[in-house]
């Protein structure tokens, strides 16, 4: 069973329209939700839009 729903780096640099660079400062600082798979970072879309959400601010 395939899950479209892990993206990669690259995939979630293009989702969230920011550099790898950012995403790996993030994961030293434990500042978004992934997994490590087979010594590779994998993002699951619903947590990612979940933390999204999260980091909302109103008013």
């Amino acid at each position: 069973m395939v899950n479209n729903n892990l993206m990669t780096i690259e995939d979630l640099a293009d989702y969230l329209k920011v550099t790898r660079r950012t995403i790996y400062d993030w994961l030293k600082h434990n500042k978004i939700p992934a997994l490590k798979l087979v010594g590779q970072w994998r993002f699951k879309k619903e947590k990612i839009d979940d933390w999204l959400e999260s980091q909302t601010r109103f008013g």
